[in-house]
């Protein structure tokens, strides 16, 4: 076996290798290249894309997998179970208990013009995730970027569509499914391979240029609105007890219309009886009728003194001390 020369201190020269000992050595240095260019490990969140010449050949699972060295196939690790996100009007710098945030305004994302041109800084988080890796590498150049763009898009197009009020009050939660959908529908028709899971607003203001303006019309609303309900309370107070002592007049006239009305059926009834005991026996009935009629009477007039127009001598039968006279005649 050939054995290196030692060291040669004349000539300042290091100790000369032989040839096997060198091809040996390019031949190790080969095989742990192709090893680690050969096999890779993907992660239980990622598939791996995998490209032959450049061209799309199949997808690796997770695990430890096996590709072609030197360049041959290369692999692409796609994240499809991770949550992500994108941030727009804001930047998280570091997310904790006590989470940082960038000073940047990002007013070029963030100032949008409302239906009613109001204008609105709407800040929003879209969470997606990519469910074809495939269309997410190869579809659309740069897909993330081409994302962000659609999401810009969308949201200008959704907020114009509605009032300042609707948009930073009551309408968010609305404005936020409205552009989700809107987004998913645009994500698969240019085949970016991105599902939207949620889009979530955070900070929707006013910009803070006419935010003093806006308090003032917000409190003259607010005013507005007060006035409204003092009104509308007062109404409920007066218009039902009108409606209440109207409806009580009505069912009193209702009452007084069937009471005479019922009284003069029994009236009728009661004269037709009559009328028809007269025709069995007339003077029988008609002195009855006399009787009862000059008694009622009678006991309505009080005390009366009935004498003969002929006679004489009768101031003995007045009591005039107890007023006889002014009831006698």
């Amino acid at each position: 076996m050939d054995q290196p020369q030692g060291f040669d201190f004349k000539m300042g020269r290091p100790p000369q290798l032989s040839n096997r000992v060198i091809r040996w050595s390019i031949i190790g240095v080969i095989f742990l290249v192709f090893v680690f260019s050969s096999f890779f490990t993907i992660s239980p969140e990622e598939v791996g894309v995998v490209l032959r010449f450049g061209r799309y050949t199949r997808e690796a699972s997770p695990g430890l997998n096996f590709k072609w060295p030197f360049g041959i196939e290369t692999v692409y690790k796609v994240p499809v179970q991770r949550q992500l996100k994108q941030e727009f009007g804001f930047r998280t710098l570091r997310a904790g208990v006590r989470t940082q945030y960038s000073t940047n305004r990002y007013l070029d994302e963030s100032l949008m013009l409302t239906g009613d041109l109001n204008a609105a800084q709407v800040e929003w988080i879209v969470q997606y995730r990519i469910k074809n890796p495939y269309k997410f590498l190869f579809k659309v150049r740069n897909a993330t970027q081409t994302f962000r763009d659609i999401n810009e898009a969308v949201m200008r197009e959704i907020v114009g569509d509605r009032t300042v009020n609707e948009v930073i009050t009551v309408g968010r939660q609305n404005l936020a499914d409205a552009v989700s959908v809107k987004l998913q529908a645009l994500c698969d028709q240019y085949e970016t391979g991105i599902k939207v899971e949620q889009v979530v607003l955070q900070d929707v203001n006013p910009p803070d240029e006419v935010k003093p303006s806006f308090n003032e019309v917000n409190e003259a609303e607010q005013e507005k609105e007060k006035l409204i309900n003092q009104a509308l309370s007062e109404y409920n107070k007066v218009v039902p007890r009108a409606k209440g002592e109207a409806q009580r007049k009505i069912e009193e006239a209702h009452g007084y219309a069937l009471e005479r009305v019922n009284e003069a059926r029994g009236d009728s009834a009661r004269f037709v009886s009559i009328f028809n005991e007269y025709r069995k026996a007339k003077e029988v009935t008609r002195r009855r009728i006399y009787l009862e009629t000059m008694k009622d009477i009678l006991n309505k007039v009080g005390r009366k003194l009935i004498t003969d127009e002929k006679a004489s001598g009768i101031l003995p039968l007045f009591n005039l001390e107890n007023g006889g006279l002014n009831n006698a005649k």
